[in-house]
């Protein structure tokens, strides 16, 4: 890891940390310690450390704000890139041009204050663009499929190339993305329609305090851990074989949403991951549903 470490200074990839816990970087709060982290000044500088890495065969990871993603508590003997830097927002009309490091929640009260509607399902959804998009993020039966009609991107022969939607195979919770993560989004161009500002802030503001009401803002977690079945609810099956409230560790399952695994103070990666399991194997003994889980698992090889 010294020659990386070499490597980025020299070539002033970026700002950099050493040996960081992943905790800090990871909506669980969870996960060991990586032993580099480092902010790409742009997109040469990033596509210079990818072909650093790929030649050194070092294993990296590109993490927007660690909500979909459960690091093991071992040492991540890698690079963690962070692309905060590309964070620029450009709206013409009724299209946004939105870097990968741009806050999902903030683009959608931009979008809200410019009178654009389409966005308004992502206000709750704690990510970036580029996980978003990678991901397929959703809520309120919309997701990012619906509004995102193209993505720049670095492919993974480090070319910069564009993916229209028809590309993208947008599928809930999945897309071409997410089958082939070798691909790293730089930004998206996102078309929303004409609204009534007040309108959009009011329906907003009212999911916004439903959230509060039904879901376990208060600890750390990363959303819903598994996929709704057809016709079903993942939480009302979950609910239904008395799992609401059990534990593994510092890890339960939440009282107030039976879909959300919170960490209740002290969890390790291990307790979030086995009480996932549990769930999930607890669920299809007792009603044949096999749930599929949302979150990504990463260095647990």
């Amino acid at each position: 890891m010294k020659k990386i470490i070499e490597f980025i200074k020299k070539n002033k990839i970026g700002n950099f940390k050493e040996n960081v816990s992943l905790k800090n970087y990871t909506t669980y709060k969870v996960g060991g310690l990586s032993k580099v982290l480092v902010y790409p000044k742009d997109t040469n500088k990033l596509i210079l450390l990818l072909k650093k890495l790929k030649e050194e065969k070092v294993k990296y990871k590109v993490l927007g704000y660690g909500s979909n993603l459960i690091f093991s508590d071992d040492v991540f003997n890698g690079v963690i890139i962070k692309l905060d830097l590309f964070n620029k927002v450009k709206i013409k009309d009724t299209v946004i041009i939105a870097g990968c490091g741009v806050s999902l929640i903030k683009l959608s009260y931009k979008a809200q204050k410019e009178g654009l509607a389409g966005l308004e399902f992502a206000s709750g959804i704690p990510g970036t663009i580029g996980g978003a998009v990678f991901m397929n993020a959703g809520a309120y039966k919309s997701d990012m499929g619906y509004v995102v009609s193209e993505v720049k991107v670095i492919t993974p022969e480090l070319k910069i190339k564009t993916l229209y939607n028809k590309d993208l195979n947008y599928k809930y919770r999945n897309s071409f993305l997410k089958q082939n993560p070798g691909y790293i989004c730089l930004e998206a161009k996102i078309v929303l329609r004409h609204g009534d500002k007040k309108l959009i802030k009011e329906l907003m503001e009212t999911r916004r305090q439903k959230r509060l009401l039904s879901q376990p803002l208060e600890y750390p977690s990363a959303g819903s851990v598994f996929r709704n079945p057809d016709g079903d609810f993942a939480g009302r099956l979950i609910e239904e074989c008395g799992l609401k409230g059990y534990k593994i560790g510092g890890a339960k399952v939440s009282e107030k949403h039976a879909n959300f695994i919170i960490n209740e103070g002290g969890a390790t990666a291990s307790d979030v991951k086995n009480l996932i399991n549990y769930v999930h194997d607890k669920v299809n003994e007792e009603t044949k549903v096999d749930l599929k889980i949302e979150q990504e698992f990463v260095n647990w090889e």
